[in-house]
């Protein structure tokens, strides 16, 4: 059995080429005027408030370095309506430790993974709803917080999203002999970087072999697909002029079975990609395909040689610089 499929909530899972999966709880924070002031923002005082807020009861969360709060004021605050947010931040809760099940308690240490995914669901429930509509005061100013979970990081309301979504094809499909129930196999990472998916020593691209390899630790792979992550690095330009292109790669996995699909694409929810001794914790991007990237890359029309100088392709009106792909027929290449 798959490792990813045994996986427990709080789990961190070891990957190929020094990679690993590390659990953490990532929240989306809101911050809004809560009084008629107009006074300026305080982005150090306002998360200087709100982390002793956070270590203090009732939350007590027992290690919260200052790193894994971050504040960012909004531009053009005085061209805000009031009921416009002023700041946005980023909370990791990344020591989880305290959730898992103690030595010598005997009804922790029976604990289903069924039954600790459960409590940690409870618990991250519990954090949302005590941080959801807090008011901060600060010196005399008032400001409220709103919390969101990232969508890339709640397992359970993507798996509905794509439940729903292939229930609504089923039904609207105008050929009642053609209704065959579908499920989704292929999961989209975006905002990885290049370089750990590279051999050592050759290039600072992305392998293929090398991202087949880590992805394989997820499940049986039946193709795979490698691109610039343009769309992300033209979002970060805008903070950074001096972004260097190819910095993050996106990768397309499309497992053989819908169940490595899932377990995969549990596994990647809620946690970072961390690389032994490299101190960067990336947060990731993940999603599932709604598109059918493979079923539409097959029936491309193939390029002609002459008149193509470009050697980039589009593919669903995005430029790729480069692009590797395994196919079926060549799983033997990998085969332990």
């Amino acid at each position: 059995m798959c490792a990813a499929a045994a996986l427990r909530p709080i789990e961190p899972l070891p990957l190929p080429s020094g990679l690993s999966l590390s659990p953490r709880l990532k929240l989306l924070l809101t911050f809004f005027r809560a009084d008629l002031t107009v006074r300026p923002l305080d982005e150090w005082q306002l998360k200087s408030a709100l982390l002793a807020f956070l270590r203090d009861p009732p939350l007590s969360l027992p290690i919260l370095p200052d790193s894994d709060l971050s504040v960012r004021r909004l531009p053009d605050l005085q061209k805000r309506r009031r009921e416009e947010p002023i700041a946005s931040g980023v909370l990791h809760v990344r020591d989880l430790s305290f959730l898992r099940p103690r030595k010598g308690d005997g009804e922790a240490e029976g604990m289903t993974p069924e039954q600790e995914e459960a409590k940690y669901f409870e618990w991250r429930s519990s954090l949302v709803k005590k941080l959801e509509g807090i008011e901060l005061n600060l010196e005399g100013v008032k400001f409220r917080m709103t919390v969101e979970i990232p969508p890339s990081d709640d397992f359970r309301a993507m798996k509905k999203s794509w439940e729903d979504f292939y229930s609504s094809e089923l039904l609207n499909s105008r050929n009642p002999v053609r209704k065959i129930a579908k499920r989704p196999d292929t999961i989209i990472v975006r905002g990885v970087p290049s370089r750990w998916f590279a051999e050592t020593r050759v290039s600072s691209k992305p392998s293929t072999l090398v991202t087949h390899t880590i992805f394989s630790a997820l499940g049986k792979i039946r193709t795979l697909n490698i691109a610039n992550d343009d769309e992300l690095e033209a979002k970060e330009d805008v903070a950074n002029k001096e972004l260097i292109s190819g910095l993050n790669c996106k990768v397309w996995v499309q497992f053989e079975s819908y169940d490595d699909f899932q377990d995969a694409m549990k596994a990647l929810c809620g946690r970072s990609l961390e690389k032994e001794g490299s101190r960067l914790k990336v947060d990731y991007d993940v999603t599932w395909d709604r598109e059918g990237f493979f079923r539409i890359a097959q029936y491309e029309p193939a390029r002609s040689n002459t008149g193509d100088k470009d050697a980039s392709a589009t593919v669903h009106g995005r430029k790729k610089h480069y692009s590797s792909r395994i196919e079926s027929d060549h799983r033997k290449r990998f085969r332990d």
